[in-house]
C-alpha cells in the first residue's frame, strides 16, 4: 500500500475553516481560469484595431490551447524535479509576463506568441493546483474537488466581465493587464502562504501520461472530449461576431456580460445541477444530456444567425443567440464535472496522470476549433454554428459506440490508496 507523509512545513494560519495555502491557490486557479474568456468580449476590437481576420483573431485561442495541451505532457516531469510549489509559482509568473507582453504588443501575432507562452504558464499551473488543494484542503475529498470546481466556476464567469469592462473603458489591452496585475497578488500570496514540499523519490517520465491512453476507457472519454471542445470553442470563437455587427448590436461591455451570463450557468452547473442530475440519471446519462442539449444550443444559433457575415442580425435574432448562447452554458457545466469524474476511474493510474494524458487530447479539439471555425466564420456565421453542432453530435456518437468501456466512476473517500498515490505522483507527500 502506498502511503503519504505529512507535509514537511505546515500550512501557516487558517481562514473560514481552510489553510491560507488553499485559498492562496484557490484565488490563483480563479485568475488562471479568467484567461479562458477574458478574450472573447474584445475580440471583435483586436480585429479591427489590428486589421485582422476572424481567423487571426481566433489564433488567439488556438496558440494558447495547443501550448496548453503539449505542455501537460511535461508537467508532471517538471512537478516531480522541482516539486510542486516551484512549478506552481513558475507557471504563475510566466502568465504574469506574458499577459502583460499581450498588452504591449502591437500585432495580431505578437499577442499570438504572448498566447502561446501564457499557455504554458497556465498548463505548469493548473496540472498541480488540484493536487495541491486537494492535499492541503481540510475535509473530505469531494469538499476539496468542489472548491477547485467552484474557482474554475468563477474564473470563467469572471474572464468576459473583466475582459469587457476593461475593453469597453480602457481598451483591448486593458484586459491582458488587468490579468497580469491580478495574477501577480495571487503569485505572492503562494510564495507566502504554500508551505514547501519536498522532492518525491518517483520521478514521471514525459511519457506516462501517452502511455495511459492506451486504457480503451481513457482514449474514448479523451476523443470525446476533443469532439465537444470543439464545439465548445466555435461558440467562443465566433459567437461574438454576429453579436457585434448590424444596426442592433452589443459593445464590448454588453459581450462581456453575456459571455458572464454563459460562465455564471457553467459555474453553477458544474457545482451543483450536474450533481444533482448524476444522482438521478447516472454520470453517463448526465452526460448525454449534457450533449445533446449543447447540440441544440448550437443548431438554434445558427438559426438565428445570417448566412453572410457582412450582415448583421436583426433584434430578435440577436436575443435568441444571446439565450441559445447563455443555455448552452448549463449543458457545458453538465460536461465539465461528469466527464472529470469518469476520467478519474477510466485507467489503473494516479490521476494526474490519466488527466494530463486527457487533457493534452482533448486542448487539441478548442485548438482546432476555433482556428476552423474562424476560417469558416469568414464566409458564414451559420455555417460554422452547424459545425459545432455536427462535430459535437459524433462525441456522442462516440460514446454510445465505445459504452462498454467506460464506466461511472465515482470519486475516491479521502484517504483511500488512490488518493494516496495521486498525491505521491503529484509531489504533496
Amino acid at each position: 500500500m502506498t502511503t503519504v507523509d505529512a507535509p514537511a512545513t505546515e500550512p501557516r494560519g487558517t481562514l473560514g475553516g481552510q489553510p491560507r495555502a488553499v485559498w492562496a491557490v484557490a484565488f490563483a486557479c480563479v485568475v488562471s481560469f479568467m484567461g479562458l474568456g477574458l478574450v472573447d468580449p474584445i475580440l471583435t476590437a483586436i480585429a479591427k484595431d489590428l486589421s485582422a481576420t476572424s481567423s487571426q483573431v481566433s489564433l488567439l485561442f488556438t496558440s494558447y490551447l495547443v501550448v496548453t495541451a503539449v505542455a501537460m505532457l511535461i508537467t508532471g516531469w517538471v512537478s516531480s524535479r522541482i516539486g510542486v510549489k516551484w512549478t506552481l509559482i513558475s507557471g504563475l509568473a510566466i502568465i504574469v509576463v506574458f499577459s502583460a507582453l499581450g498588452g504591449l504588443m502591437n500585432s495580431v501575432g505578437g499577442i499570438i506568441w504572448a498566447r502561446a507562452f501564457w499557455g504554458l504558464g497556465n498548463a505548469l499551473f493548473i496540472a498541480t493546483s488540484l493536487a495541491t488543494i486537494t492535499s492541503l484542503a481540510k475535509g473530505p475529498l469531494k469538499k476539496a474537488i468542489l472548491l477547485y470546481e467552484s474557482a474554475l466556476g468563477i474564473g470563467i464567469g469572471l474572464g468576459p466581465i473583466v475582459g469587457g469592462q476593461l475593453g469597453e473603458h480602457i481598451g483591448w489591452r486593458g484586459p491582458f493587464f488587468g490579468v497580469a496585475v491580478l495574477m501577480a497578488i495571487g503569485l505572492v500570496a503562494t510564495l507566502l502562504f504554500l508551505p514547501a514540499t519536498p522532492k518525491p523519490a518517483h520521478k514521471v517520465s514525459v511519457t506516462d501520461p501517452i502511455k495511459a491512453l492506451r486504457y480503451p476507457g481513457l482514449l474514448v472519454v479523451a476523443v470525446a472530449a476533443l469532439l465537444y471542445n470543439f464545439g465548445m470553442f466555435v461558440l467562443m470563437a465566433v459567437a461574438p461576431y454576429p453579436l457585434s455587427l448590424g444596426a442592433t448590436h452589443f459593445g464590448a461591455a454588453q459581450i462581456g456580460w453575456v459571455f458572464f451570463g454563459w460562465g455564471l450557468c457553467l459555474a453553477v452547473m458544474s457545482i451543483w445541477g450536474s450533481t444533482w442530475l448524476e444522482d438521478r440519471v447516472g454520470t453517463f446519462r448526465a452526460i448525454m444530456v449534457g450533449l445533446a442539449g449543447f447540440t441544440v444550443c448550437l443548431l438554434l444559433m445558427a438559426v438565428f444567425s445570417q448566412g453572410n457575415t457582412s450582415e448583421g442580425v436583426s433584434g430578435g435574432q440577436l436575443w435568441g443567440i444571446v439565450a441559445c448562447l447563455i443555455a448552452a452554458g448549463l449543458f457545458l457545466g453538465i460536461m465539465n464535472t461528469t466527464v472529470t469524474t469518469l476520467v478519474m476511474g477510466a485507467a489503473p493510474v494516479p490521476r494526474p496522470v490519466a488527466s494530463a494524458g486527457y487533457s493534452f487530447v482533448r486542448f487539441f479539439g478548442g485548438a482546432v476549433g476555433a482556428y476552423v471555425a474562424g476560417k469558416v466564420a469568414e464566409h458564414t456565421f451559420r455555417g460554422a454554428f452547424v459545425l459545432g453542432a455536427g462535430v459535437t453530435v459524433v462525441a456522442l456518437v462516440v460514446l454510445v459506440v465505445f459504452r462498454r468501456y467506460v464506466g461511472n466512476a465515482p470519486v475516491p473517500a479521502h484517504g483511500s490508496v488512490e488518493e494516496a498515490e495521486v498525491l505521491e505522483y503529484a509531489d504533496i507527500d
